[in-house]
């Protein structure tokens, strides 16, 4: 794993700028730098060493003609086979590396190299001959890629901090990001909270040359069920191809270890991996917000060895501007911290781990994918249940009152994804400023449209597989595991486990049956059964256990007045008059700490803003000071 970064457009000090770029992502790759610089373009690379630790992979890498440069992050699981072939065709390699087999692949094959490949990658190849730029993001955005055009430079990067550096870097807050972040906690469009600065999408490579960009999508998921095959011969499929994606995802020349939690997907992966070493965190005593213990008895259970931390409500709170500084833009998942501590310990006794992002939202595992017509009232004709949902709505916001706001609406009209902190109309309430923003539903459009004729639960999952999964769930595995040294794996987003989940009926994946230890399961139905098979018999429950993810209790002390302060400072600092109406916020603030609502991750979602902000455009983009 590596960082990446370069720009065109060569300034008379380029070779001290690429290094100060290079040096704001040194945590990505500790272990080497390397530099490429001709007249054109600046190509720099900080490497953490994973396969061929010998010098002879550092990058850049040159093909052997000269002509083509590659600058690599990720890893190429397949990339020996390609190898092969590409040794049949004459290509003599220097290296053992998957970054040479990228670099001429690319020269035999062109963009449809990315048909071939196996694995996580974020690359860019300059062509000396073409003077054009060459680059691809993998295919579930599991690695970054940003770039941007400011003047006549085109600068891109693993991460935008690295941007600071340039002397043509504009920096300027994107207001219309900060408003659709309000609804998603995340930042959901392809331009970031920096304006001019984009995100290449997942499954998509670019072309620059001449101040002319390309950009096309190569891959997408095309759910298309198969009925033929049984619950049995699901369930035989899905255990062997994901041994099969495990066994790629551990080649490496150093140890790898497995993070685990009480939860089905990283209790299979680290049974299944049979690595080591498990890693675990929690918070305080209480089991609602501390797996250790279930994760100590599992991996007594497999024979691991498990290295756990209990974080502390200081260290939580402590840590919280150096995290946003390592996210680059706002994230307001609370569980990013607790990532951030479970990469920390790991990071520690090796280099690489196993985790279990992407189960989810493949084999269909959110408990809002068990909502759709799983009750009677779904059964009234839609006609009734619109007029009940636009009753409801203008009653006070309530548990039961929402149940029926929910049914009276669409799919596409009322889910955005697993977040959605402040409606339209609420967020506008609450910014000062006026913004350019898109209502939620202009983001999910193109993606629903892509699966209008499929039922609910695949049109949830298809979105959250484009937006969520990739603005969140891998923006925080990326720069959590780099901000620490740490390369995270993740073998469910692998090709062929898409392959045969895009086939899977969803009677498969959500059943609303109940009954008998096999029909109980409500979400990743038959991926629950797989990993029943893989599992000890003494921890046949983890299949069964109600999904937590990373809990952290922001709620509880959020009501404590140690932290209320803390919060109600931000909300009352300049940063928050500039951009909020302070009034309503301190309202939802004293709402919650009187236990009249639960509002703690809207004040979260505003806090964290604040705090990333102090950071990029109060601290220039520092968290030590």
């Amino acid at each position: 794993m590596c960082g990446i970064v370069g720009f065109t457009n060569c300034i008379s000090s380029t070779d001290e700028v690429l290094g100060r770029m290079m040096d704001r992502i040194r945590h990505r790759g500790p272990d080497a730098e390397g530099k490429y610089i001709d007249e054109n373009v600046a190509l720099g690379h900080r490497r953490l060493s994973i396969i061929d630790v010998s010098s002879s992979g550092d990058q850049p890498i040159l093909s052997e003609d000269g002509n083509l440069v590659i600058i690599f992050n990720g890893e190429i699981y397949n990339y020996r086979s390609i190898r092969d072939r590409l040794i049949d065709k004459g290509y003599n390699f220097r290296t053992k590396t998957d970054t040479e087999v990228l670099l001429y692949g690319y020269k035999e094959y062109g963009e449809k190299i990315l048909d071939m490949l196996r694995g996580m990658f974020s690359f860019v190849i300059w062509d000396k001959t073409k003077k054009e730029l060459f680059g691809a993001r993998d295919f579930f955005g599991i690695k970054p890629m940003y770039y941007a055009v400011m003047g006549d430079t085109f600068m891109f990067g693993s991460e935008i901090k690295s941007f600071l550096e340039h002397p043509h870097f504009k920096k300027e807050l994107n207001t219309a990001a900060l408003e659709n972040y309000l609804t998603f906690q995340y930042s959901a469009a392809e331009e970031t909270f920096f304006k001019g600065v984009y995100r290449l999408q997942p499954a998509h490579w670019f072309r620059y040359k001449e101040g002319k960009m390309e950009i096309k999508r190569y891959w997408d998921v095309h759910f298309n069920a198969d009925n033929k095959p049984d619950l049995d011969e699901w369930v035989n499929r899905i255990s062997d191809t994901f041994h099969d994606s495990v066994e790629a995802h551990k080649i490496a020349d150093v140890e790898v270890g497995s993070f685990l939690s009480s939860g089905v997907d990283s209790s299979y992966v680290a049974a299944v991996a049979d690595v080591d070493k498990t890693f675990t965190v929690g918070f305080g005593k209480d089991e609602k917000y501390n797996e250790i213990g279930w994760a100590k008895n599992f991996s007594k259970a497999i024979g691991k060895e498990n290295t756990s931390k209990v974080i502390t409500p200081e260290e939580y709170w402590s840590s919280l501007s150096m995290i946003q500084y390592h996210m680059d833009e706002p994230l307001a998942d609370p569980s990013a911290v607790a990532l951030y501590f479970v990469c920390n310990i790991a990071s520690e006794k090796l280099k690489v781990v196993l985790s279990g992002e992407g189960a989810d939202e493949i084999f269909g595992g959110y408990n809002v994918y068990s909502d759709p017509d799983g009750t009677v009232y779904d059964k009234l004709p839609r006609p009734v249940k619109r007029t009940i949902g636009k009753i409801a709505a203008k009653l006070p916001a309530r548990r039961g009152v929402n149940f029926f706001v929910r049914k009276g609406r669409d799919v596409e009209e009322r889910f955005i994804g697993n977040a959605y902190m402040f409606t339209p109309e609420q967020r506008k309430a609450l910014l000062k400023i006026k913004t350019n923003a898109p209502a939620p539903q202009s983001l999910t459009k193109p993606y629903f449209d892509n699966v209008k004729d499929k039922d609910d639960v695949t049109k949830m999952q298809y979105l959250d597989l484009h937006m969520w999964m990739a603005g969140d769930i891998l923006l925080k595995a990326d720069k959590m595991s780099m901000a620490n040294s740490l390369e995270l794996r993740v073998p469910f987003l692998d090709k062929e486990i898409m392959a045969l989940a895009e086939t899977i009926p969803t009677r498969f994946r959500v059943t609303h049956s109940k009954g008998t230890d096999e029909t109980k399961y409500i979400t990743k139905y038959a991926m629950r059964l797989a990993a029943k098979k893989d599992t000890p018999k003494q921890t046949a429950k983890t299949a069964a256990k109600k999904k937590l993810g990373f809990p952290v209790p922001i709620r509880v002390w959020l009501r404590e007045e140690k932290y209320y302060n803390v919060v109600r400072t931000a909300f009352e600092s300049e940063s928050a008059k500039k951009y909020f109406n302070t009034a309503p916020l301190i309202k939802l603030l004293d709402d919650h700490r009187d236990g009249r609502a639960d509002n703690s991750r809207k004040i979260w979602t505003v806090f964290i803003f604040l705090i990333w902000y102090k950071v990029y455009f109060e601290n220039n983009g520092r968290y030590d000071i």
